[in-house]
């Protein structure tokens, strides 16, 4: 039996079927028309051949399978899929049609579907505790909600899960009064009858009994600043302090600079409190420098394989990790693997932040209760006798309810010190959703902070990259007047003072895209910055490579000691006083060290005028500009504008290529699949 679906014009109509043949030839012509991957039916073909009898049922949750995955999720929660296929998959009315049509001829229960899969050989029963042979697929979870995984993901999900509930079952002793002796020096005495509850003192005190923490909260609310006083307060405690072994990581080389610069900064503001009562500089010695998560693991070239992993342990007691949103699952499980039993690691990061590109949001779904806080009575006891503080009553759990063991070591920063102002008022609206609220302050806040430009092409958007605008003069054309000031003859510090002040001026301003292709995304416009900045006498391209191009690193080479996400400008070579000018490198900023790359020696790197919301995390920028496209489709969320946003140090513009764009992306949260948070709540053997 088949039926005909109506495709979009051009396209060839399709059968919709119940025989595997017409199944697979369907979701070719999904792949064909875009609904689909090519990589989604090519999986589903490649199930077929593994399993002669397979039903049309399993092949279709293949393909949509492997199609969530592209898109971040770690799998593929049948329940909701039979429910509400629109809110699952997010697809075009032709689309949803389509599969409306396809869904008539398939299981119409759940029992249904589970049947379907669990009948092939190729599918693992975890939640039956079926005969586990390596199958590729698996289905696991509950009858009720069961879900379908790629094999890597439900044994990474797995892995993460059985690591976090190990690291938080039970408490490491400590003793309360030290505790607070030492707190009480890093931040200030506890007054009786402080108003302001001191989440900071809190977030360190519950770090120092715990091998597995979490510490979010916004910009401004101080994860960095507290995290330097936790590894004071870390020292302090220790029996031997100077064997102590710290390490500081974070997804991208930008992100880890920022946190290596915040924490010596921090640890240096406090030696100067603290004198000689705590031997700071030698903790900041041994930290050495903050690496890219990758760096830290030892990636391999070619290979998803790192030199650390579970066989062979990181050299660490503490290791300190930030931006932990951009963390994905196959790094989550990779890194975890590789920490001693006995070591400490503290994730750093904003749960309401874009989560990785890969799959998986392991900080939104490890913070699922930090709001809530659902602190128990123990934790309550130790916070009052280690801080001298009352945890407030609306966070710890009611009586007789059970406490999350990861919630007993998750701590929400909640007051920020700097995002007070409109640019701070715009991102929380944004990120509570109050559309009112964020169109009154773009329309009528601070013109010299926010601003708001609706642009039928994207052609506006060149002026405020070439020249700013009022109120926020930081733009391309600042780096480009620093780059034209070389000192042509000098000294080695002299040019490379030259090369930190180039590099300095070019982080004060960024263009973030939702999207990558089109003329209203980061390849478009990268394209078009380049060719205005040419027109206005400050850029002269001259091929791929030229002076002053500024790119980003996009696949890791731990060879060249370059990460993805690492952002530097072409430069002449830095020359010892007297020689001839050197051939072009890519210089990047370490904090203030410098490090380089001869531009021949660079094959995975784009132009970075523009970048996406993506890539810029982990990064601040002095004047930052948002640019929403007319056609984003799910991509365009509350998440990645509020992202956007909190980009933003001193200036935010908002660029909309149409009227309600700004409304429709806060409307649209992004959730992405996962069975991490159940497995956490019912066992990690689930």
């Amino acid at each position: 039996m088949s039926f005909s679906v109506e495709l979009p014009v051009d396209t060839a109509p399709a059968l919709v079927p119940a025989t595997v043949a017409d199944t697979l030839q369907t979701l070719r012509q999904w792949s064909e028309v875009g609904w689909l991957r090519r990589l989604d039916s090519a999986l589903a073909v490649w199930v077929a051949d593994l399993d002669a009898q397979a039903e049309p049922a399993l092949l279709v949750a293949t393909a949509l399978l492997t199609h969530l995955e592209g898109r971040g999720h770690t799998c593929l929660p049948l329940a909701p899929l039979l429910q509400r296929p629109a809110a699952v998959l997010g697809w075009s009315a032709d689309a949803l049609s389509a599969l409306e049509l396809l869904w008539a001829v398939l299981p119409s229960t759940l029992s249904g579907w589970r049947a379907a899969l669990l009948n092939s050989p190729v599918v693992y029963d975890a939640a039956g505790l079926g005969q586990d042979t390596g199958q590729p697929l698996v289905l696991s979870g509950a009858v009720e909600a069961p879900r379908l995984y790629l094999r890597r993901y439900w044994t990474y999900e797995q892995a993460v899960a059985q690591q976090i509930a190990e690291r938080t079952a039970v408490p490491v002793p400590v003793e309360p009064a030290m505790v607070r002796g030492w707190l009480d020096r890093l931040f200030g005495a506890t007054s009786v009858g402080e108003a302001t509850f001191g989440w900071q003192k809190l977030a360190c005190a519950m770090a120092l009994r715990g091998r597995l923490s979490v510490i979010t909260g916004g910009p401004g609310t101080g994860k960095t600043y507290t995290a330097a006083r936790l590894l004071a307060l870390l020292f302090a405690v220790d029996e031997h302090p100077e064997r102590l072994r710290v390490a500081l990581a974070a997804p991208t080389g930008k992100a880890a600079a920022r946190l290596k610069q915040s924490i010596d900064a921090a640890l240096a503001g406090l030696h100067e409190r603290l004198g000689a009562t705590l031997n700071l500089p030698m903790l900041t010695q041994r930290m050495g420098p903050a690496r890219t998560l990758h760096a830290l693991l030892g990636a391999r070239p070619d290979t998803r394989q790192f030199q650390y992993h579970a066989g062979r342990l990181l050299d660490v007691d503490v290791l300190i990790v930030d931006e932990a949103s951009m963390v994905h699952l196959e790094m989550m499980a990779a890194l975890l693997a590789a920490l001693p039993a006995s070591a400490r690691v503290i994730f750093l990061g904003d749960k309401d932040q874009l989560a990785s590109v890969e799959a998986g949001a392991v900080l939104g779904d490890l913070c699922r209760d930090a709001q809530a806080g659902r602190y128990s009575a123990e934790t309550a006891d130790y916070a009052q006798a280690a801080t001298g503080q009352s945890l407030p009553v609306e966070y710890l759990v009611p009586s007789g309810s059970a406490a999350p063991p990861l919630a007993q070591h998750t701590v929400m920063l909640r007051e920020s010190r700097r995002f007070v102002g409109p640019i701070g008022q715009l991102a929380l609206a944004v990120n509570t959703g109050e559309v009112a609220a964020a169109r009154r302050l773009l329309a009528h806040g601070t013109a010299q902070v926010l601003w708001r430009l609706d642009a039928s092409d994207a052609g506006a958007i060149l002026p405020l990259a070439v020249q700013g605008r009022p109120g926020a003069l930081a733009c391309y054309r600042c780096y480009l007047e620093q780059l034209a000031q070389r000192p042509v003859g000098g000294s080695v510090p002299e040019q490379e003072d030259w090369v930190r002040r180039v590099l300095a001026e070019f982080e004060r301003f960024r263009l973030l895209c939702a999207v990558r292709e089109g003329d209203w995304g980061a390849i478009g416009l990268n394209r078009a910055v380049e060719r205005a900045l040419q027109r206005a006498g400050l850029l002269h391209p001259r091929g791929e490579w030229y002076l002053g191009r500024p790119v980003m690193v996009t696949r890791n080479d731990p060879v060249l000691g370059v990460f993805n996400g690492d952002i530097g400008i072409t430069l002449p070579a830095i020359q010892e006083t007297g020689r001839a000018a050197g051939s072009l490198r890519v210089y990047f900023a370490d904090g203030p060290q410098l490090r380089s790359v001869g531009v021949s020696r660079l094959a995975h790197v784009e132009t970075a005028f523009a970048m996406t919301v993506h890539k810029s995390q982990g990064s601040e920028f002095e004047h930052t500009v948002l640019v929403l496209p007319p056609q984003a489709g799910p991509v365009l969320s509350r998440e990645l504008v509020y992202t956007g946003i909190t980009r933003a140090r001193l200036a935010f513009t908002l660029v909309s290529a149409q009227p309600g764009l700004l409304t429709a992306a806060m409307q649209q949260r992004t959730q992405r699949a996962s069975g991490l948070q159940d497995l956490l709540q019912h066992g990690w053997a689930a």
